[in-house]
C-alpha cells in the first residue's frame, strides 16, 4: 500500500501578525509558574482549566508547578465558533470538589472578562474558599473588566488574537505562537 500523501495545512489568514513568539511564551510560562508557586505552594489548590482554550496553557503550566494540587476542568463559553461573545453556555459545570478549596482557574485569555467573572461567581457560590485566576493573555481593552487576573502571562492589544489555545472560528488553537488578525478583520 503506498504511503498517504499528507494534506497541506491551510495558510494563516492574510495579514495575520505574530504578536507572541514561542520563546516569549516559554519565558511567560516560567514567570507565571514561579508566581503561582510563591502564592499557592502550601495551599494544595484545586486547579481548574477552562475548556477549550485553557487546555494548552494548563498542559504546559502544570508540569512547572512544584507542589501538590488537584486538577479538574469546567467548560463554559460565550463564543463557540463566533468572534463576538453571546450568552454563556455551560458544557461542564463546576465540580462538587470545590467546596472548602482554594481554586486556581487557568484560561487562555482574559478578553472582556464576562466568562471568567461568571465562572468565578459560580465557584464561590459552590463553596470555594478563594478563587484565583491565571490567564496566558490579558487583552488590553479601553474599558474596565468585571474581573481581573491574579497571574498574567502576556499582555495583548485589543485585536482578535489566536494561537496557543485561542481559536479563530474553532481552528488554530494548536499554533505555538500568538497571532492577531489585522484590526479591520478582528472587529
Amino acid at each position: 500500500m503506498p504511503p498517504e500523501t499528507p494534506v497541506p495545512a491551510p495558510e494563516l489568514p492574510e495579514g495575520a501578525e505574530q504578536l507572541v513568539s514561542p520563546e516569549q511564551i516559554r519565558l511567560a510560562l516560567d514567570r507565571v509558574s514561579r508566581e503561582v508557586a510563591t502564592s499557592l505552594a502550601s495551599r494544595h489548590p484545586l486547579v481548574l482549566a477552562v475548556m477549550r482554550g485553557g487546555v494548552v496553557f494548563a498542559g504546559q503550566l502544570l508540569p512547572l508547578l512544584p507542589f501538590p494540587l488537584d486538577f479538574d476542568y469546567v467548560d463554559a463559553t460565550r463564543y463557540g465558533a463566533e468572534v463576538h461573545g453571546g450568552d454563556l453556555h455551560w458544557r461542564v459545570d463546576v465540580p462538587q470538589s470545590v467546596r472548602g478549596r482554594v481554586v486556581l482557574l487557568l484560561d487562555d485569555i482574559l478578553d472582556e472578562g464576562w466568562t471568567l467573572a461568571a465562572i468565578r461567581a459560580r465557584l464561590l457560590a459552590a463553596g470555594a474558599l478563594e478563587v484565583l485566576i491565571a490567564v496566558f493573555a490579558d487583552k488590553q481593552l479601553p474599558r474596565e473588566k468585571p474581573v481581573a487576573a491574579d497571574f498574567i502571562g502576556v499582555q495583548v492589544p485589543d485585536r482578535y488574537v489566536f494561537g496557543y489555545g485561542m481559536d479563530l472560528r474553532g481552528t488554530w488553537r494548536n499554533l505555538p505562537a500568538v497571532y492577531a488578525l489585522p484590526p479591520a478583520k478582528g472587529s
